[in-house]
């Protein structure tokens, strides 16, 4: 019952982004963006929280849990360290994303020779 909840929340948020890429002018960046701070808002309201309780992976790994983490970690860092907390939280709780992703990148990089469009 895992998996099918996974499934049909993170599938809700492509279905959301597909429908925003077809029936609008918005770029795929301004999308991704408006997805992480969606992730950020609806976690300060109170609803992401018990939406990753309930989907697990289907809602943390799509780009609004992304945001969700970075507000999640700044809150948290707040509480901990004062003000200082607001710059270095969001940071600190989503290291090891973003370090998995420039790796990646490098190594892509590395494998593969640009060219181009034709």
């Amino acid at each position: 019952m895992d998996y099918l909840k996974a499934f049909v929340v993170g599938g809700l948020f492509c279905v959301i982004g597909q429908v925003l890429i077809d029936k609008t002018k918005l770029t795929p960046a301004r999308i991704l963006v408006a997805y992480v701070v969606s992730g950020v808002v609806l976690g300060a309201v109170g609803v992401y929280g018990p939406l990753t309780e309930w989907a697990g992976a289907g809602a943390t790994v799509p780009l609004t849990g992304f945001g969700y983490s970075l507000a999640k970690g700044v809150r948290t860092a707040v509480a901990e360290k004062g003000l200082l907390g607001a710059l270095t939280g969001g940071l600190t709780s989503t290291a090891g994303g973003i370090a998995a992703a420039i790796f990646l990148g490098v190594v892509v990089a590395f494998l593969f020779k640009p060219r181009p469009k034709s």
